[in-house]
């Protein structure tokens, strides 16, 4: 009777109630596995959908900037009558592959307008390439003007551009390798020997020669703008390459100059540019005679102040009509310069004029520095061109020769020496 009103047995023995229990949990379980997996693959499209629009928005701006940034160099570059090979045109991906997506490892050098990084190419091609440090209308204009400039220029003494990429806001620069850094570099070291005598002369020979090319032997001339040790890079046999185009401009052929916004290093920078805003052939001049004087002493024109508002090449340029130059010459330079030294040093006090007028073409630097190297034949050749600036200032002694001089230099002076 017992055995036929007693509860069925339940598996292992346990209770009802217990077993009911353990079914909650495990209901609990596979509801929570289920949920947690549907919020995991939730996640995961969200951030597939989210990943696959940023790609495409990705995508679309760098059609956007493609087409703005290649369409404002054409434009530029139909002005000038040229082109642009589609050879150069290199993609974002190309250039994030060769430098390891600008790896700091690869900054190779910074300045004003962007940092510089080594980069290879899928071909195996070393390349530095610039890239902005900001995003501004200036700096797009000033990338653009760089690439259609140096797209034109076909010199041993200009670094070459190979390419760009217009897929940025502001578009990259691809160029030539130059290994060896720039001439502030060498020029600036710790201890009391420098570049040789030699290669400092050759260097300002070949940097004159490039300026002079620029000026006066390209289809449109072109001034640089920005003359300076920094931008003067230098090979493994300390080839020069001028390079930083960003500041220069076409000059068109009917005029002397143009009116612009003022770009460029104090202590390089011509004054009469930078109280007027009239860039001319004549800056460079300026610059690059603030460049040799640097050369020759080793002092640089931002940092060095002889006396109270007596920059460095008017410092110069006092000694030199003095007669007292060994007393801001590099040392190394009196050793080794010998009786050049007052030859070469006229060149920068002609250049450093304060009227244009006053100072030599690129093209007569280059002669007499040439000229002056060479230690036959020296008298025969000075006479050709016995008649340039730089001869007159040979007279430097003999104070201003002239009172005649534009507008624009007598405001400068005015401004510069208040009556």
């Amino acid at each position: 009777m017992g055995d036929e009103t007693s509860p069925a047995p339940t598996p292992m023995g346990m209770p009802p109630c217990v077993l009911r229990r353990q079914d909650k949990r495990w209901k609990s379980v596979i509801i929570g596995v289920a949920s947690g997996t549907g919020l995991v693959l939730l996640a995961l499209i969200a951030f597939l959908v989210f990943n696959k629009f940023k790609c495409r928005r990705a995508q679309m701006l760098e059609g956007k900037y493609f087409q703005r940034n290649r369409g404002q160099l054409l434009q530029q570059l139909a002005s000038q009558r040229a082109d642009v090979s589609e050879k150069m045109i290199m993609t974002l991906q190309e250039l994030e592959k060769a430098t390891n997506n600008f790896d700091h490892g690869h900054e190779i050098g910074s300045g004003g307008h962007g940092t510089v990084y080594k980069g290879i190419l899928s071909d195996l091609h070393v390349v530095a390439i610039k890239k902005p440090k900001m995003v501004s209308q200036r700096e797009i204009d000033e990338f653009i003007n760089e690439a259609a400039i140096l797209s034109q220029i076909n010199h041993k003494n200009v670094v070459k551009l190979y390419g760009c990429c217009f897929d940025t806001e502001v578009p990259l620069l691809v160029y030539e390798f130059v290994s060896n850094g720039t001439l502030r570099d060498h020029l600036h070291v710790e201890g009391p020997i420098s570049l040789s005598w030699d290669d400092r002369l050759r260097i300002a020979t070949e940097t004159a020669r490039s300026l002079a090319y620029l000026h006066s032997a390209t289809l449109i001339p072109i001034i640089h703008g920005d003359i300076k040790p920094a931008n003067i890079l230098l090979d493994d046999t300390l080839t020069t390459k001028i390079a930083d185009f960003g500041a220069s401009r076409y000059i068109p052929l009917d005029k002397s100059g143009l009116t612009t916004m003022v770009q460029g290093t104090l202590g390089y920078l011509d004054p009469v540019y930078l109280h007027t805003g009239r860039l001319t052939a004549k800056s460079d001049v300026y610059s690059f005679g603030a460049m040799l004087i640097e050369l020759m002493t080793r002092k640089k024109p931002f940092d060095y102040m002889a006396s109270e508002d007596n920059i460095l090449v008017e410092h110069f340029a006092t000694l030199f009509a003095e007669g007292n130059l060994s007393l801001t010459l590099d040392p190394q330079v009196m050793n080794e310069g010998g009786n050049l030294i007052e030859e070469i040093a006229g060149i920068p006090v002609a250049c450093v004029k304060l009227r244009r007028r006053e100072r030599p073409t690129m093209r007569e630097v280059e002669l007499r520095l040439q000229v002056t190297q060479s230690s036959r034949g020296f008298k025969a050749n000075v006479n050709t061109v016995v008649d340039s600036p730089l001869h007159r200032d040979e007279r430097i002694k003999e104070g201003l020769t002239s009172r005649q001089y534009s507008m624009e230099e007598e405001y400068m002076l005015s401004a510069r020496y208040p009556r």
